[in-house]
């Protein structure tokens, strides 16, 4: 073994490729519906690389952490923006009582238990799943004023008490939501999410949403029907537009050959028609049939365009999915869902669309390319990214965050890490305001936060390595103990103050509840537990909050904590 550890002690380069290789495996570990994770995977691989006692120059860390963190505003810009609007503003003030709740508790622990700075920044970063408050705390704890020695410790202790707590952050949560929660509300989850569904028009086939195959349907027709025979397209569209339904002719085979429809064209008996419709309007369009289906492949010879298009005109925030269909998209063209901060949102017919808010279109893609431009701005898969933005963007959030203010005796600052938070916020609002600049594609979004976050995790656990065994033996079950009340107090006032306060629907309330804890692994335990996707309705605004509160409170309880 020592010649893995001269080559791993020379080239510390490898020892980071080794431990997101062996992390990344090690994340998609399954144990019942719990999944060990990346990041939790990488911190614990880079802890046991780090017994070798591998060193690896701070500013790696630092350049990757500074990556995420901006990516991450970014991505939540947008909604976070929008969350501050009227009608966000009830899940914005739930997610701030929650997050200092669980601020409280994991502060109130750490001084029962007497923990320095770096134990009680583990136990809120493990406890409540946000891995960002690792780096924002250790970046606080190098501004202490201590020796370089007691300052390494301390970050050790951030990494042990991340690692000890997270596992019950995770499965706990998602345990006392999707089981837990509803008992405590009275409620059976699976009715309250079917009668809201019933109310505000959940499509019957929001299951099938993610095929556009599955979604849209095209079939060919010999016109035999006399309902049809001598109307034009726009007369037999319109009748089936007063039932509420988008039918459209989209194709049209006479004797002179196949031809695009336009509404002024008159059917002829035994013309052949395409038809383009949603599969839910299929069983409709059975009753009203045209005449005999007819299958040949060449009638299906156009094109289909399924497209990513991100709001941001004006014309369109705020109006629902109903009526941008019906008063916004060109024949042809269906919303075929809608995404918000990259979670699929339930696709309810009454829905209301924000600025940063992704609608997917399908249809011809003449058509789609056409209203794409009413709506906002098409995101065409592209490899490129506006480095520029980002470079400047990262600078800029690191400057702002230098400056250290001193308050009741208490040095405080932003850091370079929570400026750069702050100004990826700022720039992924102001991206959605002007989409001509600033492009990050969906793929190096990902490649930012995940890879920048196990990155700066996989140096974390190998400069912790040394000290994490120690460090276990001295706090390890008080710790734990520790972490499962951090965890469930605030989940426990959550569910309470949604229904007694704020008097949400109960699967918003549970929803908002993962969001505010920022625990993706709950809102999938809920949304399966409740066989919908309602409560995600209550998660995107509180999970952008959370995001930003849990990660700055990195920062505050190492300043709280004496030292």
């Amino acid at each position: 073994m020592h010649w893995a550890h001269d080559l791993l002690e020379k080239y510390p380069e490898l020892a980071i490729f080794l431990t997101l290789g062996i992390g990344y495996a090690v994340g998609k570990i399954r144990i019942g519906s719990f999944k060990v994770g990346a990041v939790t995977g990488t911190l614990l691989t880079g802890v046991l690389v780090g017994q070798l006692d591998i060193t690896v120059a701070p500013v790696v860390k630092s350049f990757f952490f500074l990556l995420f963190l901006f990516a991450m505003g970014y991505q939540v810009g947008p909604q976070f923006v929008h969350g501050l609007k009227k009608e966000g503003l009830p899940q914005v003030l739930f997610a701030v009582i929650v997050c200092v709740v669980g601020l409280a508790s994991a502060y109130a622990g750490a001084l029962i238990l007497g923990y320095n700075p770096g134990q009680g920044a583990g136990l809120l970063s493990g406890a409540l799943t946000q891995s960002a408050a690792i780096g924002v705390a250790s970046d606080s704890i190098n501004a202490l004023h201590l020796a370089p020695e007691e300052q390494k410790s301390m970050i050790s202790f951030v990494v042990v008490g991340y690692a000890i707590t997270y596992i019950f952050g995770t499965i706990g949560a998602a345990w006392f939501l999707s089981s837990i929660g509803p008992k405590i509300l009275r409620i059976n989850l699976v009715e309250e999410c079917k009668k809201l569904e019933e109310q505000v028009g959940v499509t019957a086939t929001n299951e099938e949403v993610s095929s556009s195959y599955r979604f849209n349907v095209y079939r060919a027709y010999r016109v035999e029907s006399s309902h049809y025979i001598g109307k034009t397209i726009e007369e037999i569209e319109q009748f089936f537009r007063d039932k509420g339904n988008r039918i459209f002719i989209l194709k049209v085979k006479t004797l002179e050959g196949m031809v695009d429809a336009t509404p002024q064209m008159t059917l002829r008996s035994n013309d052949i028609v395409v038809v383009g419709m949603t599969k839910q309007n299929m069983d409709m369009f059975v009753d009203d049939v045209i005449g005999e289906e007819v299958f040949d492949e060449d009638f299906f010879d156009f094109s289909i365009e399924t497209l990513d298009v991100v709001v941001s005109s004006k014309a369109v925030r705020g109006m629902t999915i109903h009526d941008i269909s019906f008063k916004t998209l060109t024949r042809g063209v269906y919303v075929q869902g809608i995404k918000r901060q990259g979670e699929m949102l339930p696709r309810r017919v009454n829905t209301k669309v924000h600025r940063g808010d992704v609608l997917i279109l399908v249809g011809p893609q003449s058509a789609v390319d056409g209203v794409a431009k009413k709506i906002g701005y098409p995101a065409h898969r592209t490899s490129e990214s506006d480095m520029i933005f980002v470079g400047f963007g990262v600078l800029l959030g690191g400057l702002i965050g230098i400056p250290t203010a001193h308050i009741a005796g208490i040095p405080l600052s932003l850091t370079t890490s929570g400026g750069a938070l702050i100004m990826g916020l700022i720039f992924g609002w102001l991206r959605s305001l002007y989409p001509t600049f600033g492009r990050i594609p969906e793929g190096a979004v990902w490649v930012f936060n995940n890879v920048g976050l196990t990155t700066f995790v996989a140096v974390v656990g190998i400069s912790a390595g040394p000290g994490f065994v120690s460090g276990i033996k001295q706090s390890g079950l008080s710790m734990f103990i520790a972490g499962i009340f951090v965890t469930l107090i605030p989940l426990l006032v959550g569910v309470l103050i949604g229904k007694y306060f704020f008097k949400f629907h109960p699967a918003i309330t549970l929803g908002a509840c993962a969001g505010s804890q920022t625990t993706t692994a709950a809102i999938g335990a809920i949304t399966e537990a409740a066989k919908s996707q309602v409560p995600v309705l209550g998660y995107t605004v509180t999970y952008a909050v959370g995001n930003i509160l849990l990660t700055v409170w990195g920062a505050i309880i190492v300043a709280l904590l004496p030292h």
